[in-house]
Formats: C-alpha cells, structure tokens, sequence
C-alpha cells in the first residue's frame, strides 16, 4: 500500500519551502505523482455564469498580479521538486480561492500537504482558518506542517491517538503507507476505562495486517486530551502525529472540537488528520 499522488499547498507564505519539500520526500519514498497547487485566490463561482469578460473588466489588472504572484510560487516548487531526482511532479495553477481550490483538487489525490497557520505570517493571515477548513472538507487525509519547520527525522517516531471513533479509524487507514515506514508506532489510548473492551487491542491488531508493529499506550490523564497528547509526543520525541479530525464546516464558518483546536493551534510536529 502505498500513495500515489501527494497534493501539496504552494504559495508565497515564507512556509511554502517546507511543506513543498516535506510533500517532495514523501512522494519520492512512496514512488508517487507530486502536484503543487497554486490557487489565484479568484473564486471559481466569479466565472460561473458571469456575463462580462473578466480580462476586459476594470479587475483585469488586479487579476493578471495575482496570476503572476502565483506563477512565481510555482516556479519556487518547481525548483525544489527538481532538487528529488527521479521524482515525477507537475504545477498547478487554479482560479479558485485556497481553501476550495484544495478541498475539490484533494479528491483526485491520496494526501494534501499544508502547514499549520502561522498568525505572524501575512500571507496565512489572509485565511487563517485554512488548514481546518481543507481538513473538513478534503476526501484525503490532511498532512499540516508546523510552522516551526519539519523535523529532519520526520516519520521515524509516529504516535497515533485512538478513541474509537469513525474520525481516528479514517485517519489511521490513511497513515497507513506512512506508518510502515516508521521506525516505530506508538498507539495511545486516553482514560481506557471509558472503553468497553480492551482499550486499542483491536485497531493494533489491523496495524499488526499491515506489517506495522505497534506498542499500545494506556494512559490515564487529568488534563485535556489536547494538551497531554502534545506532551505525550514530547516526551516519546515522536516526529508524526496521526489523529481525527473534529469539527464542522459550512460555508466559510468553521466549528473545531475542542482536542483538534489544540492541536491546530500548538502542534509542533506534523500532524496527519481525517475528518
């Protein structure tokens, strides 16, 4: 099992480089197809059914800068993409705005790259609800960055959270290809009590089928989820979170639970999710 095409967010964020070579890595081990995306930041509703042609319109000029500054993001991924040998990888440019640009595109692939938002950033803050709106929508697992960078070692170490729901069964069948690649898998189970059974015996003998070996943590906290996941992590210097994704998106409006704001929000390491 493996992925076969990785979708990665390109723009002119200074982030850009690191998810773009996270992705590249990716695709390079997994023998995949890389496609960076460039989204003008044009809705793709503003051409449907429109009755003016835009080029000849007053926002002519406004449009062809944005074309232009999202043709240089991609020739930045381009020549980072270059830097994998062997690596098959194209450019996309889509009029479309970034989140919905992403959300239709991560239907034709097997894992979308982005990076965690950074409020110091001036192009995250245009959208800072990107990362979980793509995470809501996407067909695909979501693979944020920290905005602190990748680490070096990324994948070696990956800790998984398992609660038994539907959100965390999707996101460990889609880290999959990722997971027998590491070095090692931890599964975590938070307050085991509250499960009927014996809490992640289950979902590591489906992991067993698929050649990973995974050590199964019960851990009983009195904080919350969130925070002692992320501290969890740091002390097993795991370099790859897998998780659900909890929420709500309609329209632009987006609803988080309560674990996955918390990660969103102080990851430190890259954090594969699915909704």
């Amino acid at each position: 099992m493996a992925y076969k095409t990785v979708l990665v967010h390109v723009d002119q964020s200074p982030l850009a480089a690191a998810r773009i070579a996270l992705a590249a890595r990716i695709a390079a081990e997994q023998g995949a197809h890389l496609v960076g995306t460039a989204m003008t930041g044009i809705s793709r509703y503003l051409y449907h059914g429109a009755n003016v042609d835009l080029a000849r319109s007053v926002l002519a000029v406004q449009l062809e800068l944005l074309v232009s500054k999202a043709n240089d993001a991609l020739a930045h991924f381009d020549a980072i993409a270059a830097t994998f040998g062997g690596l098959s990888f194209e450019r996309r440019l889509v009029d479309d705005d970034a989140g919905g640009g992403l959300a239709v595109q991560a239907r034709y692939a097997d894992l979308v790259v982005l990076s965690q938002f950074d409020p110091n950033d001036p192009v995250a803050r245009i959208d800072p609800d990107l990362p979980a709106y793509v995470m809501l929508n996407s067909a695909a697992p979501v693979l944020m960055v920290p905005y602190i960078g990748a680490p070096a070692r990324f994948g070696a170490h990956a800790l998984v959270a398992w609660d038994e729901s539907v959100q965390a069964s999707r996101a460990i069948a889609n880290a999959v290809p990722l997971l027998q690649r590491a070095g090692k898998v931890t599964l975590v189970v938070f307050n085991a009590a509250e499960q009927p059974r014996v809490a992640g015996a289950d979902i590591a003998l489906y992991l067993a089928r698929h050649g990973i070996n995974v050590e199964v943590r019960r851990e009983d906290s009195a904080l919350e989820i969130g925070p002692a996941l992320l501290s969890l992590a740091a002390d097993l210097d795991a370099d790859l979170l897998v998780m659900g994704g909890y929420g709500h998106a309609r329209v632009r409006e987006v609803l988080l639970g309560g674990v996955t704001q918390t990660i969103l929000k102080s990851m430190t390491i890259p954090v594969l999710m699915s909704h």
